[in-house]
């Protein structure tokens, strides 16, 4: 459990500069739909456990060199360089996609929100979302120092004639 949580706040950190992305629902309760995320991610995390096997890349070979004097030639032998050892998780693919049926499931679908504008931000009050709203063309993500975010829709100004 404790690797999830390690999982879920790096990926609030790298996100915090990206858009929004998020299971999504209009209507429904934020609250909501962090519980039902929640227990599919649980779910998934049951039904595709972290596999971790441990890789070799493949060892990396210099040739040696040589250089020539009026001495006569000298060479340097090559050498070989290990490729290093890394981890896969093998079920990483399959417990997202556990993920994605059991969210679908519950009517949600991904969606990625963009960041909304200096501009958007700056005017929007600050009023984290509680309740998923319709998404329009234009919507756009606000995210906040505490991890909350609001969704907004701005007002498109028409030119009067």
């Amino acid at each position: 459990m404790k690797l999830v949580m390690r999982i879920l706040v790096a990926g609030l950190m790298v996100g915090a500069c990206g858009p929004l992305s998020l299971y999504y629902r209009p209507g429904v309760e934020v609250s909501r739909m962090q519980t039902d995320a929640t227990s599919c991610e649980v779910e998934a995390l049951r039904d595709a456990p972290v596999a971790n096997q441990i890789r070799q890349r493949p060892p990396i070979y210099f040739p040696g060199n040589s250089f020539c004097t009026g001495n006569g030639c000298y060479y340097n032998p090559g050498y070989w360089v290990d490729g290093g050892l890394y981890t896969v998780d093998v079920n990483q693919d399959l417990r997202r996609r556990v993920l994605d049926i059991c969210m679908a499931n519950k009517g949600y679908q991904p969606v990625s929100i963009p960041r909304c504008p200096a501009n958007v931000s700056a005017s929007a009050p600050r009023a984290a979302t509680s309740k998923l709203p319709a998404l329009a063309p234009n919507s756009c993500a606000i995210r906040y120092d505490d991890g909350s975010w609001q969704i907004v829709t701005p007002q498109v100004s028409t030119a009067s004639e």
